[in-house]
């Protein structure tokens, strides 16, 4: 699924380069189809999820600094996940290995690491929406809104209060869409596709911890 047009980060992580929106829309509508169309309790592989998941650290760099932390966490994690998919074969595989561990909330356990892995694709679903929503040209108040509804209440003071600062770091909207070479036209029927094609992938892994009693507030 990944485009041809790659390129490998520090951690051996690739994304695309030349279209990243089409790539990701792709991808994700792909990934949404197995989801809803799974047969016999058949589940979501690890590494087909990751495989997907990997072309969206590329949305995190062309953010700029204002999001650097979001992609730091967001590569580390999905780097545990990608070695996880070495023994588990399944999303469902490595939150049950975590539970008979009692691992689940772990720093570094796979069960947490999708949850942030997670919370990544939520946190670019809510900015693809606040974009929509507007033709302001700053990001700021854009990304504000979407970090205040999926990152904020789980992290610390400091952390929320350095985001925030970091804020007017970042690009304006037409300097994003150059980034992503992309039309507001272009981009806008792209960012719609990954926003319906991601809403099916996060409701899955919620119902994961859910299945087994695992409150989503962490």
């Amino acid at each position: 699924m990944v485009s041809s047009d790659t390129v490998m980060d520090e951690r051996g992580v690739e994304f695309a380069t030349a279209m990243p929106l089409s790539a990701i829309a792709e991808t994700f509508e792909e990934l949404a189809k197995r989801v809803k169309g799974r047969k016999n309790d058949e589940e979501l592989r690890l590494d087909t999820f990751c495989e997907a998941a990997t072309l969206v650290s590329v949305l995190f760099r062309c953010l700029g600094l204002a999001f650097k932390f979001a992609e730091l966490e967001y590569v580390a994690k999905l780097h545990g996940l990608l070695e996880a998919s070495k023994t588990c074969n399944t999303l469902k595989d490595i939150v049950d290995f975590d539970v008979a561990s009692d691992t689940v909330k772990t720093s570094g356990s796979f069960s947490r690491n999708l949850r942030r892995v997670r919370q990544g694709l939520d946190l670019v679903r809510a900015i693809f929406e606040q974009l929509l929503s507007t033709d302001d040209s700053s990001l700021k108040d854009i990304a504000a809104t979407a970090y205040g509804q999926v990152c904020a209440p789980f992290h610390t003071w400091s952390v929320r209060t350095a985001v925030y600062a970091g804020m007017y770091t970042l690009p304006t909207r037409d300097q994003l869409l150059v980034k992503l070479n992309e039309t507001e036209q272009s981009a806008e029927k792209k960012m719609r596709r990954y926003i319906t094609a991601s809403l099916p992938i996060i409701e899955y892994i919620d119902k994961l911890y859910l299945s087994q009693n695992i409150a989503l507030d962490w």
